[in-house]
């Protein structure tokens, strides 16, 4: 009952804005035009150890520039990641509990403001606490790849993720966001995470794709949709972290594929070299950041 209750918010925001709700942007590249240094295995999720304040002033400006949807800070935020920084297990759970607690209240300050104004036309936007794969962890660019080796298995994947989804969780955000997942193996993790978990919050699941017909690992995207059709708490589907230039042919897919809603979230184009640790920069036009009713 309490997972529908929170589905039917979200489908309900939807609807309000039309039948296609506005994502945020890019958070890494707005942390770093204000000068943020974020070259770091933690990439933007270093922030909520430096400077904390600096990412809820980013949710603030995606909020003033009328995003429905706010996604949390805690993509390449896991608790092995924070470990490995000398920090305890006490300490890394908190950063993650602090980057929905962010999210939230900047989204509670802006609405607050927002909603004494006679004919704002703004929506009281959802906050999405983001889980990114198990390669964005890795940080060796094997989530545009989809090759985590042969000792990688369902269950390591599940045992990954929990405790990590189990803190966020706790901290009370909207949504769950499952981002740049690239492969069905880790796909199939997250939907059984989520069974045997009891978490009653609706979730997405994005892929991302280097090609614009498949996923990185190979599978075709039907096969990869197949035990999230399945699943009941899996609100949408999509892609994340793919080049614009896809994104039109790959929602028209998603649409043969799938009766869930569809989220797309692209990059600007560019193309990540995990060796280099850097972004490869192409020519392209950014498509809008949204997530639409199917």
């Amino acid at each position: 009952m309490v997972l529908e209750k929170k589905s039917a918010l979200l489908e309900d925001l939807i609807k309000k804005c039309g039948g296609c709700a506005v994502v945020d942007g890019g958070f890494a590249t707005q942390l770093e035009i204000h000068g943020a240094a974020i070259n770091d295995p933690l990439w933007s999720a270093v922030s909520l150890i430096k400077n904390p304040e600096l990412i809820k002033r980013v949710h603030m400006e995606y909020l003033e520039a009328g995003a429905d949807i706010v996604v949390t800070s805690s993509y390449q935020a896991t608790i092995p990641g924070f470990l490995s920084r000398g920090l305890s297990i006490e300490e890394s759970e908190s950063l993650l509990q602090k980057s929905v607690e962010l999210a939230v209240e900047a989204r509670d300050r802006f609405w607050e403001k927002v909603s004494k104004v006679s004919g704002h036309s703004y929506n009281r936007a959802l906050v999405a606490a983001s889980i990114g794969s198990y390669g964005a962890y890795l940080a060796d660019g094997s989530e545009y790849s989809g090759h985590y080796g042969e000792n990688v298995s369902l269950d390591k994947l599940k045992d990954f993720h929990r405790r990590r989804l189990q803190v966020l969780v706790e901290a009370g955000p909207d949504l769950l966001a499952f981002e740049t997942i690239p492969n069905k193996l880790e796909a199939q993790a997250c939907v059984e995470l989520l069974e045997e978990e009891k978490v009653q919050i609706p979730a997405w699941i994005c892929f991302t794709s280097v090609d614009g017909e498949k996923a990185p690992s190979g599978e075709s995207f039907e096969e990869c949709l197949e035990p999230l059709n399945k699943s009941n708490n899996i609100y949408a589907v999509g892609i994340n972290c793919a080049p614009p230039q896809f994104i039109e042919n790959l929602i028209r897919k998603f649409a043969k594929l799938t009766k869930k809603a569809i989220v797309v979230y692209p990059n600007s184009g560019e193309v990540w070299d995990g060796k280099a640790k850097q972004w490869l920069v192409c020519n392209v036009t950014v498509l809008l950041n949204m997530i639409l009713l199917h």
